[in-house]
């Protein structure tokens, strides 16, 4: 497979903090790659030195295979879409999608032309007079992401471009750029904070922490196999256990043994269990798992399509269960007694 990017033992310094540490990774051709990580973890540095906004203080960017060292951002391959969208606003949406056209002196009927293929693809056909003050969030960020395509960079880079969006229009712009993405066939390299954009639009994740890359893979790995703690908590959020591991199982004071699947390499004694919530059953009777404790519910909250239920074990451990809405009579009171449970499949051990 043909690599578009290769970030290669890559740090930059701000003074005397170290924004990004020593990173290495490659993006396929087509491939859409995110980089994921909680606020200051140095996601948004690494895109701006793609892009050239950014030079690395140690190590090289190549973008199709020539060295990006002393080339500057309007001379490289790539477009990036601000957060903020930096839409122009005294311009109409044709005026602002053929900007970039005209800066590169692009002859104009090949701008209508562009600017019309452009607009169908965000499915907003006959926009070219509208002004930016006149759409709504949704148009805005989709004129904003075709206003960059329209070049035809090797690479597509955005930095959180959904983040003002309210709940409801980001779920739907999610499925937006995934089809746009899979229409258009660009490289997109997507930098977010939020693990559900990630795992639903990405083909690879880089999961990022304190300026360094921690775990890398795709969706199913990152969020079913996490190598640490932090991964296995950030994505999605899990419930731990401390114990001592032997032969396939994790002794844990107070509560007994924890059955967890074969075949996972561990060398130390001390161990992590990682169980996500939605692994978990709760009822009042649960048959056919491998493990099975007590447990009393102390708060509950309903959300709709799922119930989220904090449960105190007898070790004084609390656990989230996150269940299935089965019809608000199943719904589990506070103080109720209740018992919880997974298969071993769903313990994963972090050393």
């Amino acid at each position: 497979m043909k690599i578009d990017v290769e970030v290669k033992n890559v740090t930059k310094k701000f003074g005397e903090v170290i924004a990004v540490d020593n990173i290495s990774f490659t993006v396929e051709k087509g491939q859409f790659f995110s980089l994921l990580g909680p606020s200051g973890c140095g996601k948004t540095t690494t895109l701006r030195m793609i892009c050239g906004f950014e030079t690395p203080t140690e190590g090289e960017i190549f973008i199709d295979g020539k060295p990006m060292t002393n080339v500057p951002p309007y001379k490289r391959p790539t477009n990036l879409v601000f957060q903020n969208l930096a839409l122009f606003p005294h311009m109409n949406v044709y005026d602002n999608i053929a900007f970039g056209l005209r800066i590169k002196k692009v002859p104009e009927p090949e701008i209508q032309k562009r600017v019309k293929e452009m607009l169908e693809l965000v499915r907003l056909p006959g926009y070219e007079k509208r002004k930016i003050s006149q759409l709504s969030g949704g148009e805005k960020q989709r004129i904003a992401i075709v206003r960059a395509l329209v070049n035809r960079p090797a690479v597509l880079l955005l930095d959180e471009p959904l983040g003002p969006l309210d709940l409801k229009l980001r779920e739907e712009m999610v499925v937006e750029l995934k089809r746009i993405k899979r229409e258009v066939g660009t490289t997109f390299i997507y930098v977010t904070h939020d693990q559900g954009e990630a795992l639903t639009m990405s083909d690879k994740i880089a999961v990022m922490n304190k300026g360094k890359i921690v775990q890398m893979g795709t969706p199913l790995e990152i969020y079913e196999r996490p190598n640490s703690k932090f991964v296995a908590d950030f994505i999605g959020g899990t419930n731990f256990f401390e114990g001592r591991y032997r032969d396939g199982v994790v002794e844990v004071d107070k509560l007994g043994k924890i059955i967890v699947a074969p075949g996972q390499r561990i060398s130390k004694k001390t161990v992590l269990i990682s169980v996500k919530p939605e692994k978990i059953s709760i009822g009042k009777k649960l048959r056919k798992l491998d493990n099975v404790f007590d447990g009393k519910i102390t708060e509950s909250f309903y959300q709709g399509k799922s119930v989220t239920y904090k449960v105190l074990l007898e070790n004084d451990s609390l656990l989230t269960v996150v269940a299935p809405t089965t019809g608000v009579e199943f719904i589990f009171k506070i103080g109720e007694r209740v018992k919880i449970g997974w298969n071993k499949r769903d313990a994963r051990v972090i050393e």
